[in-house]
């Protein structure tokens, strides 16, 4: 009998498929015809390893860190927070549940409005994940600060790819828009015509945002109407716009709710 020191290791990356290129071989397969098995033959289908790399480019093309990558529903802490806090993320699931069916429509969108640390970008990120992991759906996230900095300091070409991709991508999360810097939105005339310009091509093409913003509706239709009439009519079912309470703030809520006391 052989012992295992005499078994030779393996080469292959994949023991399914051996490496024959992400397919593999299953004999005697079903057949079906008119909604019966009328016959069995050997069939090649694609191997869990091709699925996964499809999966990990996925990932690595979405931008989204791999902290990021962690945010799901089931870890969105629910124990105690405001009902408001709790219809955004009630709306959230709903979107996400209702993606297939809202998908090509005109209003497949979805806005989270309010202040820092109510779990606005904590929820699109759940959406986002699921999307990637369990219906192999391409996401990008657009954080808004971080991408257009990028984008007017590198090269013309690296702002042109940006911009190509935000617009194609079957999903584009737009995080943090015109985000407030020093109490007031930053929105300079060049950001106002990049967002124009990738929020109106979606808009035309019926393709989903994923949008997060501390702006109410109204300042940020009074900053740029024409971008912000876009998002809303794509968002309209799905709009959420929690006003401000410092006591819904994550970050600061434990705070509060000792000098409560």
């Amino acid at each position: 009998m052989m012992s295992q020191e005499d078994i030779a290791p393996s080469n292959f990356e994949c023991e399914t498929c051996k490496d024959a290129g992400g397919w593999t071989e299953l004999r005697d397969a079903d057949v079906f015809g008119n909604g019966r098995v009328v016959r069995k033959e050997n069939v090649w289908v694609e191997c869990s390893c091709a699925k996964q790399r499809k999966l990990e480019r996925l990932i690595n093309g979405s931008h989204i860190t791999q902290e990021f990558q962690k945010m799901r529903f089931e870890n969105f802490v629910g124990e105690g927070l405001d009902k408001k806090i709790l219809n955004m993320a009630k709306k959230a699931k709903q979107y996400y549940d209702e993606f297939k069916e809202i998908r090509k429509t005109s209003q497949n969108g979805i806005a989270l409005l309010g202040q820092p640390g109510i779990g606005k970008t904590h929820l699109l990120m759940a959406i986002s994940n699921n999307l990637m992991l369990k219906k192999h759906i391409p996401v990008m996230y657009f954080p808004f600060v971080t991408m257009t900095s990028e984008m007017r300091a590198n090269q013309f070409e690296k702002e042109e790819m940006i911009t190509r991709k935000a617009k194609e991508i079957d999903v584009l999360f737009i995080d943090d828009l015109y985000k407030p810097v020093a109490g007031k939105p930053k929105a300079s005339e060049w950001e106002q015509l990049k967002m124009y310009d990738i929020v109106n091509y979606r808009y035309l093409n019926r393709k989903p945002i994923l949008l997060s913003c501390e702006l109410d509706p109204a300042l940020l239709l009074a900053i740029d109407e024409a971008t912000g009439s876009r998002l809303f009519e794509m968002t309209q079912e799905f709009t959420v716009s929690v006003e401000k309470d410092f006591r819904l703030n994550y970050r600061t809520r434990k705070l509060f709710n000792k000098e409560a006391k």
